[in-house]
Order: C-alpha cells, then sequence, then structure tokens
C-alpha cells in the first residue's frame, strides 16, 4: 500500500555554530550528524560550485535527501542552480527572488521565465515567502499568486508574521491571509517567531503560544498539501533554526538555547502533525465526509 509521505530536512545553515568560541564542525562532521539523528535529508544551498563538489562527496552514501536553495536575480542566475543542484539530485529547488521590484506587473515575466526554464530542465521549483526578497510582503506575494496561478509556494511563514507584524491571537482576517499562501505551499521552511522576532526559543514557556500557533498552521498546510497531491508523493519540511542573528544571543554572545535540541524536537513534532493530519482526512473519508 502506497502513501504519501513527509520528509524532514535539516538545514546546513542551521548547522552553523558562530559562537564565541569559534569552533565549526566540518561539512562531513554536519552530515554524519544529521544522518545520526535521523532526519531524511538536508537543505543546502546551490549557487556556488567548490561548495556543492564538497558536499556531494560529503553526502556520498549517506541517503539523505537534498533540498536545493538559490537566490535569482536573473534568469541565468537560476539556470546556474538548476545545473548545480543536478550534481546533487535535489527533490527540488527552493527559489527566494533577490529583487525587490515595487509593482507586481514587473515580476511577472521573470517568474513566468523562471517557471518555463524550470519546466524545461524538469526541475521542480517553489517560490518562498522570506524577507528582503521578491515575496518580502504577504499581500505583494499574494497578488503575484492571483496574476501567475502557476506559481508553487514554499511557506516559511516566520516571515509572513514577522513581516506583517500581526497581533496575537490572530485575527479571522488574517488567518485567512495566511491559508492562502498555504493552500498554494509544495515545501515547507519550520522555524517559530514572534510578532517582533524572527526566531524565539520553542522550548522556552514563554514562547508556547506562538509554537501553537505555528503546529496549527502546519498542520493546516499538511492537510491542505495531502489533497492535492499524489498518492505517492513526498512533502519536504526543512528544520531551519538559524544561527545568529536569527537565533537570540546572551551578553557573551552565545546562543540562549541549544538550537540542535530545538531542531531534534521539531523533527518529531512535525513528523507527528503530519501523521495527524493525514488520520484527521481518513477518519473524515471513512465518515463519509469531505477531508
Amino acid at each position: 500500500m502506497t502513501k504519501q509521505i513527509l520528509l524532514v530536512l535539516q538545514s546546513l545553515w542551521a548547522m552553523e555554530r558562530r559562537q564565541p568560541d569559534g569552533i565549526e564542525r566540518s561539512v562531513d562532521q554536519n552530515i554524519e550528524m544529521i544522518r545520526e539523528a535521523g532526519f531524511d535529508g538536508i537543505s543546502a544551498s546551490c549557487t556556488n560550485p567548490a561548495r556543492v563538489a564538497e558536499l556531494g562527496r560529503a553526502l556520498a552514501g549517506s541517503g539523505l535527501a537534498v533540498e536545493g536553495m538559490c537566490f535569482p536575480q536573473t534568469i541565468d542566475h537560476l539556470k546556474a542552480a538548476i545545473d548545480l543542484a543536478r550534481h546533487l539530485d535535489v527533490l527540488h529547488l527552493n527559489v527566494q527572488p533577490d529583487i525587490r521590484p515595487r509593482r507586481v506587473a514587473d515580476c511577472i515575466a521573470l517568474l513566468e521565465g523562471w517557471m518555463r526554464l524550470a519546466q524545461d530542465a524538469d526541475m521542480p521549483i517553489y517560490f518562498e515567502t522570506h524577507r528582503n526578497r521578491m515575496t518580502t510582503d504577504l499581500l505583494f506575494t499574494l497578488d503575484l499568486m492571483d496574476q501567475v496561478p502557476e506559481m508553487r509556494m514554499l511557506a516559511d511563514l516566520s516571515h509572513v508574521l514577522l513581516g506583517r507584524e500581526f497581533w496575537y491571537p490572530i485575527s479571522d482576517e488574517d488567518e485567512a491571509l495566511v491559508r492562502q499562501v498555504l493552500d498554494r505551499s509544495w515545501a515547507f521552511h519550520g522555524r517559530v517567531a514572534s510578532r517582533e522576532q524572527i526566531q524565539v526559543e520553542i522550548t522556552f514557556p514563554q514562547h508556547k503560544m506562538w509554537l501553537d500557533l505555528f503546529l496549527g498552521w502546519w498542520k493546516y498546510g499538511f492537510k491542505s498539501w495531502q489533497r492535492r497531491a499524489g498518492a505517492e508523493d513526498r512533502l519536504t519540511f526543512a528544520c531551519e533554526l538559524g544561527p545568529q542573528p536569527y537565533a537570540i544571543s546572551d551578553r557573551q554572545g552565545n546562543d540562549t538555547t541549544d538550537r540542535w535540541t530545538e531542531a531534534l524536537l521539531l523533527k518529531s513534532l512535525v513528523r507527528n502533525l503530519f501523521e495527524s493530519a493525514a488520520s484527521d482526512a481518513h477518519s473524515s473519508l471513512g465518515n463519509g465526509s469531505r477531508p
């Protein structure tokens, strides 16, 4: 019996320590650490040929899946990223468009050009909601989605929440806006934000309300994807608890929490969410209801 699968990835960027002691692990050490912890794969940049070659050697025989990331400003930039991504046999490319036009009309030709290029190359691409990119503003991004219906999104809702500085509790209007993104999302990046901070410590009790908010959004997104995707499709969720300045630091310049421990917790939480979402759907079908 086939079924839809969630692949939980760990961001290589999030493996950077950036602590006062200056110690950083090697690529090989990070890959082994991720594999031994039970992640299904990694999320990594596909922009630097030497870095991609090093990563390819480290991944050999690991069995880890790869999500590629790129930050194109032109059509040729995406072509170069696709060429590099092939060396890692990526599942898809996460595109952060590194331009900031003021008008939706100025974005359409570039978006359509990227999608044509990706289709010709048989490379799935998803456009990430991200600050300081073409998708920096939620309302602007929703307008882009309306104008380019084939545009598939990658939901990083931390940027959405922080960028719009939503009040808590979330209003019905804001919830509806977020759900529009989730209903077009085909992959996820995971961290928890507050309305004032891009990344809060998910193990701190004062942040539980934000963690619960994101868990609710992700479960809705998983359910939406499960309805839209094929019976054997794979969904990716990349744990992306970034280093400083994303991570909050103390007076000595150390992270205020163990991001690796929190990544392991996040991995467990989202796997449980995905199974719960699937169970809810099966229960609805069993009762004769639409999922």
